[in-house]
Formats: C-alpha cells, structure tokens, sequence
C-alpha cells in the first residue's frame, strides 16, 4: 500500500494512517546547503513558495537493453500530476536513510525490488511548477540501478510506465510535459548511469 496517497484535491495535504486510526501528516527532513539536518516540516508546508529546502532522492532504474524505466505520475496525486518523470522520486522519513527510502519506495510505487542499485551522487535545485505553484527546494540523493521483475504499479501513485532509450525519451519529452526536475536530476546521475548500461544504450 503506498504510504503518500493522493488527496485528489490541490493544495490538500497529503497525510499518513495512525495506528489509531488517525491521519497523520507526512513529515521531511528539513537539510542546510550542505545536506545536513537543521529540522522537519509537514510535507506540503515544505512545498509552498518558495520552498523550504529538504531531502529528497530519485531513482533511475535500467532494463537490461540499457532502457529507462519512467513512470507518469497518477492524476490523483497533489503535486505534478499526470506528467512523466525519472523511474521512482519521494523524500525519506524524518532519520530515515536516502537508499532505504528509495529502496521502500520503489517497492511500493512499482510493486519491485530493483535487481542493482547504487548511488549516484546528490543534486540541489530549486524547480517551481508552474501547474500547481508549489516548488521543489531539494538536497536529492540519486541512485541508479537495474530491474528485471514484472512491474505491479500502484494506480494511486502512477498512471502508467513506459521502457525508454535516448531516442524515444526525446519524442516522448516533445510530445507531452514532464516533471519539472526531470533534466536536472538526470543530468546529474548520467555518469553512473552511463556505467550501469555499459555505455552501449546511447546515454
């Protein structure tokens, strides 16, 4: 069961089940320039202008063809909806590890547990989105891996998953939005992916 569920409702903060029943709201680790922890921030709060700089990773997982897994994001979801980004992105609990953190969530977005995955450095920007407002002050931590299982994708997370290669990520991107910090993270992890697809996929 996926653990941010989409409120489906803009601007409504996205909230976690208590074992009391309870919604409880989901919680960021709030980092300094350096990416040391200085405080938390309820989710939402962490995304509305200007932005409140957090931890966050993405995770760029591979086929063994060297294609990109990608993954648009479910309509429901507060936050980017309905546009195409990196295989899997979040941000880790409050003391959390980055890697477990992608690791969980690759599990719970996709329904897989990638067969390689190994860390790709960190990236910090600063991406508004135009469609909802929010922005993205982000210390992220990247990870690129392999996968090999059938996906089992969780509708609340995602509307659909697609295999890319250089060439058809291009007309992919030319024919529809994808998430505002797409480019930047995957700049920043093209060496390390370049190494995991063995430098014949053309990245």
């Amino acid at each position: 069961m996926a653990t941010s569920p989409a409120t489906g409702r803009p601007g409504a903060a996205p909230t976690l089940p208590s074992p009391n029943g309870t919604a409880e709201p989901i919680m960021l680790e709030l980092v300094d320039e350096g990416g040391a922890t200085i405080g938390t921030a309820e989710k939402l709060s962490a995304h509305l202008a200007p932005g409140q700089l957090h931890r966050a990773f993405s995770v760029f997982l591979f086929d063994d063809a060297g294609r990109l897994l990608l993954q648009r994001r479910a309509l429901g979801k507060y936050h980017s909806p309905g546009v195409w980004s990196n295989t899997c992105c979040g941000h880790p609990y409050p003391g959390e590890q980055p890697f477990v953190a992608a690791a969980r969530r690759t599990a719970e977005e996709l329904g897989v547990a990638p067969a390689l995955m190994r860390q790709a450095g960190t990236v910090r920007y600063n991406h508004p989105d135009p469609a909802s407002g929010l922005v993205e002050q982000e210390y992220n931590h990247l990870y690129v891996g392999l996968v090999r299982d059938t996906l089992a994708p969780d509708p609340d997370e995602i509307d659909e998953t697609a295999y890319v290669g250089p060439r058809e990520l291009a007309e992919l991107r030319a024919r529809g939005p994808f998430s505002a910090w797409f480019q930047t993270v995957l700049d920043a992890a093209l060496p390390a992916v370049r190494e995991v697809t063995g430098g014949t996929a053309g990245w």
